[in-house]
């Protein structure tokens, strides 16, 4: 009996050209965008001052290494001007908050080098602030990056989406699956909706926190990609604080994850302050060190005065980034009104 013959070795399959992919963060930027607001009906009228220098101190850092494109409502043109460098493009556009990660487009690639725009339907995080000017905000910069918008089905803030760029996800289900932005809809559903949109192969689910901030739970301060298999994870010393059971349990899960192409996770953790400057301290203060913006030479991270918490997050960033440049920034105004630096900006890829 003649030995059956050897199977013939299979092409391997082509990539598919016309799947859209969002970028990882670190790739190289055509811009970063951002936008400068604080509006009475919104912010206390003695932080509007102290929230525009935070965010003109913060696009100012990241116009030495990436063009900068503001938002800017007409009537705080003059303002802008004064804060703002050369570095960072004024656009007018009415808007209603400054938090652009959430009510921007994310910037999606194909295999063909084509871009486009994804519209997630913001709706003021489930319907929890006034946002007709806000939900005009993808559709703008779409057209100003000259890109085809997509929508999507699904009601999310970029905020909680958190991406390597190599097809895995880190989402957390207390904003995603939340009937505020998508009753009725199943994890099953969104990941199928999430995985044509913006190319996602791996899901990692958290379980997040709804109900204790105005975004019920963003992933952006939880849990973040440094580098394709690396994560760095927000543990909270506090225990009194609702995050610190949720820390516990989201470093739990991460440890035990893989990724789309079947790594563990390597988790790092990025503990929080212990104390922070008392002139903006306040119940909503978002003291965390994840929220960090990462570019393809600096990464730009918060700083709040814990001079040894401070010293050991930009250490611990620094271990992971040596070709990086770690730029802290005072943004305690802007944490004051529960956010940080990742959720002011969005990242246009070239």
């Amino acid at each position: 009996m003649e030995p059956a013959p050897a199977p013939k070795p299979q092409p391997s399959p082509t990539p598919n050209t016309d799947v859209w992919r969002m970028p990882d963060e670190a790739g190289p930027h055509r811009a970063v965008w951002m936008a400068f607001a604080a509006r009475e009906a919104v912010w206390p009228a003695a932080l509007r001052q102290p929230v525009q220098q935070a965010l003109a101190r913060i696009a100012n850092a990241i116009s030495a290494f990436a063009p900068v494109k503001m938002l800017v409502s007409p009537d705080d043109i003059s303002q802008a001007q004064r804060l703002c460098g050369p570095g960072v493009q004024l656009v007018t556009h009415e808007i209603d908050d400054l938090w652009i990660r959430d009510t921007g487009c994310l910037f999606v690639k194909n295999g063909r080098g084509e871009r486009a725009a994804v519209n997630f339907n913001f709706n003021g995080w489930g319907g929890k602030q006034s946002h007709a000017r806000d939900g005009t905000v993808a559709a703008r910069m779409a057209d100003m990056a000259g890109v085809p918008l997509l929508r999507s089905s699904l009601v999310l803030e970029g905020g909680a989406i958190e991406v390597d760029g190599q097809g895995s996800a880190i989402i957390t289900e207390s904003c995603v699956l939340n009937a505020n932005r998508n009753p009725g809809v199943s994890k099953a559903q969104a990941e199928l909706e999430l995985k044509r949109v913006l190319g996602l192969e791996k899901i990692i689910w958290l379980p997040g926190i709804a109900g204790k901030d105005i975004t019920d739970g963003h992933t952006d301060f939880y849990a973040r990609f440094i580098k394709p298999g690396v994560v760095a994870a927000a543990l909270e010393r506090d225990s009194s604080s609702f995050d610190y059971a949720v820390t516990r349990r989201h470093l739990e899960l991460l440890r035990t994850a893989r990724d789309a192409q079947g790594r563990p996770l390597e988790v790092v953790t990025l503990e929080s302050p212990n104390q922070v400057r008392p002139a903006f301290a306040s119940q909503n203060f978002a003291a965390g060190y994840v929220n960090f913006l990462l570019t393809e030479k600096a990464l730009f991270l918060p700083e709040f005065g814990d001079a040894a918490a401070d010293r050991a997050a930009r250490a611990t960033m620094a271990a992971q980034l040596p070709n990086h440049q770690i730029v802290q920034i005072d943004v305690d105004a802007i944490a004051a009104g529960g956010g940080g630096i990742h959720c002011t900006t969005q990242q246009e890829p070239v």
